[in-house]
C-alpha cells in the first residue's frame, strides 16, 4: 500500500486561507456587481484575522476598477456567466484585479482564485476560470491597451458619470475621476478634550506611527499609512477619531454663531454616523439635538457620543418632516444633506456601479425639501450650514441659488477668504485631492431678524 505524501501543515493552511479569502471577497461582491448591493457594513470577520486586510483590498479594489475589469473579463469570456453565477463573475474579475494591481505571485491570484470557485459549490468553473486568467497573464499588455481605448474604461468610470463631471467641471473632471481611483489617505480628528493636535503628533511618533498635520482642518492628522484604529494612541479613550479632513470644517464654519454663546440650542439634521455631532460637541458648550431616519446609523451615532464621552439628545426622525420638534426654535442647524456621495467615491467606489442618472434629480428634489422643512424652525438671527459630500453643482451650488430665490429672510454668509475649495455660487466647493481632503460642498446661511 503506498504511503500518500501532504504537503506541509502550514503551506497547507495558507492555500486554504486564500481560497477561503476569495470566496468570501465573491460572496461580498456579487450583489454589488448586480446593483442590488452595497459594501457599506461589509463584515471582515468572515475571514481570518491575518487574511483581513486583503480581504478589504480584494472587495474595495475590484469595485474601484470595475468598469475596466468587466470590459476585461467579457473580453476574456467566450459567453458570459449566467445571472445565477454573478459570484463566479465575480471571482474572474477578483483574478484579474489581483494580476493587474496587486503585488500577488501569479501562481496565487490565477490558482487560488480558480480553485475558490469549489468554496462556492461551483466546481465547474474552475477550468474556465484558469483558462481566462492564463490567457490574462500571456496577452496582458495587449489585452490592455485595447480596452483602454475607451475613455470609460482608461478612467475607470462608467460613460454617464464621465458626462456628468466633464459638464460640471470642465477643467477640472478628469483629475476628480484620477482622484476617485486612489484610495483615500486615513484622518484623524483630534479631540481638544484631551489636548491639541500637535500633542497628538508627537504621541504617534513615540507609538512609531508617522502623521502630518492637515492644511485646512485645524484639529486634522493623516496618517503617512492606514492603520486599525485600536492601535492609534488613547482611541478607545475617545482621544481622536477617523473624519476626513473636508467633513472637519462642518465646525469650523459654525464656530463663529457659536463660540460666544454657551448653551446654544443646535440641530445636527440627518447626523450619521455622527463625526460631526461629535465634533460640535468637543468644541463647544450646546444644547444638541441630533436626528436621523435611520436607526441602525442611530445606533452608531450613540456609539460614537458614548466612546468620546460625550452627551446629545438623539431620536429618530425624518428631516423633511417636524413631529421630533418640540416647537422651539434653534439657534443653528446643520444640515448634513443625503447626495450622490460624487465626492467620496474613492472611500465608496461601489456607488459607480449603483448610482444611476435619475438619482442626482431625486436626491436634488429631497435637499430642496429639507432646506424648506427645517428653515422655520431656525431662530431669527440663526446659522443654517449646508453641507454634502458631493461635486455635483445641481446638488450644491444650484441648490442653494434655488433655494435664496425663493426664501426672502435668508442670506448667504460665506466667509470670503477661506483658503480651501473654490467659490461656487455663494458656497464653496472642494474637489478630491489625493493624498487630501475628499470632495465637499459648503453654504452659510443666515436667517435675517425679522
Amino acid at each position: 500500500m503506498s504511503q500518500q505524501t501532504h504537503a506541509p501543515h502550514g503551506r497547507e493552511s495558507r492555500r486554504d486561507n486564500g481560497l477561503a479569502v476569495r470566496a468570501a471577497a465573491a460572496r461580498a461582491l456579487a450583489p454589488v456587481i448586480a446593483g442590488k448591493g452595497s459594501l457599506t457594513g461589509l463584515d471582515d470577520h468572515q475571514v481570518v484575522t491575518r487574511d483581513r486586510a486583503l480581504f478589504k483590498a480584494l472587495c474595495y479594489g475590484t469595485c474601484r476598477t470595475l468598469p475596466r475589469l468587466e470590459v476585461l473579463a467579457n473580453t476574456l469570456l467566450t459567453k458570459p456567466f449566467k445571472a445565477r453565477d454573478a459570484d463566479v463573475q465575480a471571482l474572474l474579475l477578483l483574478g484579474i484585479y489581483q494580476q493587474l494591481y496587486l503585488r500577488i505571485p501569479a501562481h496565487a491570484a490565477v490558482g487560488e482564485t480558480a480553485g475558490a470557485a469549489r468554496l462556492l459549490g461551483k466546481e465547474w468553473a474552475t477550468r474556465v476560470l484558469n483558462g481566462c486568467l492564463r490567457r490574462l497573464q500571456r496577452e496582458s499588455a495587449e489585452l490592455q491597451a485595447e480596452v483602454d481605448r475607451d475613455p470609460a474604461v482608461a478612467l475607470l468610470h462608467p460613460k454617464w458619470w464621465l458626462k456628468t463631471l466633464r459638464q460640471a467641471w470642465p477643467d477640472d473632471w478628469r483629475a476628480i475621476c484620477e482622484a476617485n481611483n486612489l484610495a483615500g489617505p486615513m484622518t484623524l480628528r483630534v479631540n481638544r478634550r484631551h489636548g491639541d493636535r500637535e500633542m497628538y503628533l508627537e504621541r504617534l511618533a513615540a507609538a512609531g506611527i508617522q502623521a502630518r498635520l492637515c492644511l485646512h482642518a485645524p484639529d486634522g492628522l493623516t496618517l503617512e499609512t492606514p492603520r486599525d484604529v485600536e492601535t492609534l494612541p488613547g482611541f478607545a479613550e475617545g482621544h481622536a477619531s477617523v473624519q476626513d479632513e473636508a467633513a472637519q470644517l462642518a465646525a469650523v464654519l459654525l464656530g463663529p454663531s457659536l463660540a460666544p454663546r454657551p448653551g446654544a440650542r443646535v440641530l445636527d439634521a440627518c447626523c450619521a454616523p455622527g463625526g460631526k455631532t461629535a465634533h460640535l460637541l468637543e468644541l463647544y458648550d450646546l444644547d444638541l439635538q441630533a436626528i436621523d431616519s435611520d436607526d441602525v446609523r442611530l445606533a452608531r451615532v450613540e456609539d460614537t457620543l458614548s466612546r468620546l464621552g460625550l452627551s446629545a439628545t438623539l431620536a429618530a426622525g425624518d428631516a423633511t418632516a417636524r413631529d421630533w420638534w418640540d416647537g422651539t426654535p434653534f439657534d443653528a442647524i446643520l444640515l448634513d444633506a443625503p447626495c450622490s456621495g460624487s465626492g467620496v467615491i474613492r472611500r465608496h467606489p461601489d456607488i459607480k456601479r449603483l448610482r444611476r442618472p435619475s438619482d442626482i434629480t431625486r436626491l436634488a428634489e429631497l435637499q430642496a425639501r429639507l432646506l424648506d422643512n427645517l428653515w422655520p424652525l431656525l431662530a431669527p438671527g440663526g446659522t443654517l450650514l449646508y453641507a454634502t459630500c458631493s461635486v455635483l453643482p445641481a446638488e450644491n451650488a444650484e441648490q442653494i441659488d434655488a433655494f435664496l430665490a425663493r426664501t426672502p429672510d435668508a442670506e448667504a454668509t460665506m466667509p470670503a477668504d477661506l483658503g480651501w475649495g473654490r467659490a461656487s455660487g455663494v458656497g464653496r466647493q472642494l474637489l478630491p485631492e489625493p493624498d487630501s481632503h475628499d470632495g465637499f460642498f459648503y453654504a452659510r446661511l443666515e436667517k435675517r431678524p425679522a
